[in-house]
């Protein structure tokens, strides 16, 4: 186990009725508001206006900027820029899921800074200020309501990539399980696949005695994998929906990964697949992790057995290490097309003719992953074993 220092500054305000901390949430940052939020779900479920009650009655002053896409682009970002600025924003409140919080965070450091946000994304710059942030959560997946990590999509140069910042986490954010309870089967499938896919970026890595953290990292899998069935064949159980959702914030709000670094090489993989494609990110993963597991095999073939057993309880008797871990991956494949999650870019038609272009944006800050390091060759081969 390395040395690390954890802190989370984010107040996780987590149950059902909890969106009325808005009342004295908001106050303590300022009056002025810009209200971030995506297609208008929260519109047709009826927590828009339920918000807009609460900053009416609080006497705050509010601007919107609706429309956030799936995988937020940096137009959008330079729109919430300006309205910061023109509006003289105290607080910025991202009501929606991680693509709208992910937006609001690189408003958040662009609004403080007088170049392009973009250049956070390219590594040209590091944020040294931030207009403090809000958020209410409707959909389990990426995390971004307890840590300082976005993606961000520039539309003019095909480029997705993700940036992180200590100023980007929240102040506070709002997770009330009931305003999840209209999210549709394909993005609720999505985003335990994204849940899961951040605990295996975590999981696969070659530091030693982490015991206690292998096994928060186990037990939150295994958590999923019994509560997946049953949320999604019930949608509107708010105990399966509360369960999904603290799952998906412990993936990724540092507690898992204390005392070593994980690989995340998967990820990046996927962001040039979504960034040609415009692809769901969570749909993206599933197709490509289980690749990535069987290319990798050999860099540790006792933790994927680990993972086998520990996770997916693979019975090792009278098989050699190798059979055990790809029985393993197979389970995970047979898992998330159970629930309905894609398998092959083939079923987002996506054939060999982009495979090169992806390929270059992945590896344009040279190889990446920790676990093991990829180059431009092994990308393409996961990208092949993915058609």
């Amino acid at each position: 186990m390395d040395n690390f220092v954890f802190r989370n500054p984010t107040k996780l305000i987590f149950g059902k009725g909890q969106l009325e901390a808005l009342r004295t949430e908001v106050p303590a940052y300022g009056q002025k508001v810009l209200l971030v939020y995506g297609g208008g779900s929260i519109k047709r479920s009826g927590l828009y206006d339920q918000v807009v009650t609460i900053l009416q009655e609080i006497g705050a002053v509010w601007t919107e900027l609706p429309g956030v896409e799936p995988n937020p682009r940096l137009s959008t970002v330079h729109r919430g820029v300006e309205l910061c600025r023109s509006e003289e924003i105290e607080l910025i409140l991202a009501v929606g899921g991680g693509s709208v919080l992910d937006c609001a965070k690189a408003i958040a450091v662009g609004a403080k800074y007088a170049g392009d946000m973009w250049d956070f994304a390219e590594h040209k710059a590091v944020p040294k200020e931030a207009l403090p942030l809000g958020t209410v959560l409707t959909m389990a997946a990426t995390g971004s309501e307890m840590n300082g990590n976005s993606v961000i999509s520039n539309e003019a140069t095909q480029e997705k990539l993700g940036w992180g910042s200590k100023l980007a986490y929240p102040a506070f954010s709002i997770l009330d399980p009931y305003y999840t309870i209209t999210l549709p089967k394909e993005q609720t499938v999505y985003g335990m696949v994204d849940i899961m896919s951040h605990v295996f970026e975590h999981y696969f890595h070659h530091t030693s005695n982490t015991p206690l953290q292998d096994e928060f990292s186990e037990a939150l899998l295994r958590t999923v994998i019994e509560t997946a069935p049953k949320l999604a064949g019930d949608l509107q159980n708010e105990e399966h929906r509360a369960t999904i959702l603290l799952c998906g914030t412990m993936a990724l709000n540092g507690v898992l990964d204390m005392g070593y670094s994980g690989d995340w090489a998967t990820h990046n993989i996927e962001h040039a697949v979504s960034a040609v494609y415009d692809i769901p990110h969570g749909g993206g993963l599933a197709i490509l992790f289980p690749n990535w597991m069987k290319y990798n095999l050999h860099h540790d073939i006792a933790r994927f057995k680990r993972l086998a057993e520990k996770v997916f309880h693979i019975d090792p008797s009278g098989k050699d290490d190798e059979t055990v871990a790809l029985e393993g991956i197979a389970a995970l494949r047979a898992f998330w097309s159970s629930i309905g999650a894609p398998s092959r870019l083939a079923d987002y038609g996506i054939d060999d003719s982009q495979l090169e272009t992806m390929a270059d944006k992945a590896v344009r800050f040279g190889p990446f992953g920790n676990f093991a390091v990829l180059g431009k060759a092994d990308v393409l081969e996961i990208y092949r074993m993915s058609l």
